[in-house]
């Protein structure tokens, strides 16, 4: 029975582990810092100027069952802001192991909301 717990521990572990560096890379793709994912409050800032949002979403997730609208708005903007739609956003909901690896690591998917900026200031020239 020892061996289960260590065996469930080391699986649960590394499944962490690869969510961290998943997120980590998905950061810097943003341009921004990887480590902040590891900070708890500033990650979720961070990730709230990944996806053009105000910083007073962070107080909506402190409240019961909004937080929960909020946290899937959040992950849904995060699909947009790499270009991808609904499907995507249910993919990384529900195979949040498998999609965000895939996110990261995927050289084809580039955070477009930059590609968006660029593009605006272009036209104001």
């Amino acid at each position: 029975m020892e061996n289960f717990g260590t065996g469930f521990f080391l699986f649960f572990g590394a499944i962490a582990i690869l969510m961290i560096v998943s997120q980590w890379k998905i950061y810097e793709k943003a341009g921004k810092p990887g480590w902040a994912v590891l900070i708890p409050i500033y990650s979720t800032l961070v990730l709230l100027e990944i996806i053009k949002k105000p910083w007073w979403w962070l107080l909506m997730l402190l409240i019961p069952i909004v937080n929960i609208v909020f946290a899937i708005m959040m992950i849904n903007g995060l699909s947009k802001a790499f270009g991808k739609d609904t499907g995507w956003t249910l993919g990384l909901l529900f195979l949040g192991v498998i999609f965000y690896p895939i996110m990261a690591f995927d050289k084809s998917i580039q955070y477009v909301y930059n590609k968006t900026n660029e593009m605006d200031s272009i036209g104001k020239e």
